[in-house]
């Protein structure tokens, strides 16, 4: 798969616009696993904004939990690698706040519940 990618990149190599070239030989772009990496994980930030017409009480609290855990300690750390990880930051920022969103919204509906029980 490496040959091919490899080989995929060579042949675009040619094509990409002056313009773009800092972006394009960048060591976190394109041409890298720290540009694609993030680029799918915005698949979680998607799902995560899809949650948001779903109930309350349909919300998976622990796995919330762990995707804002996750999204925070992520963005940490695309801070402190060299080179810096600008679309790995903003992807775990947004994976953080969509499933913090998500549990405020399950401990309101939590708190809901105990205030109908009283």
């Amino acid at each position: 798969m490496a040959k091919v990618y490899k080989a995929i990149i060579s042949a675009s190599d040619k094509f990409v616009p002056n313009a773009f070239r800092p972006l394009w030989e960048h060591p976190a772009g394109p041409k890298t696993i720290f540009f694609w990496a993030p680029a799918f994980k915005w698949g979680l930030v998607i799902a995560g904004l899809g949650d948001i017409n779903r109930p309350a009480d349909k919300l998976s609290i622990s796995q919330c939990s762990s995707l804002a855990a996750t999204g925070l300690v992520w963005s940490r750390y695309s801070l402190v690698i060299i080179p810096k990880n600008w679309s790995l930051f903003s992807v775990n920022v947004f994976v953080a706040a969509t499933n913090i969103y998500q549990l405020a919204r399950a401990y309101q509906y939590q708190k809901s519940l105990e205030q109908q029980k009283k």
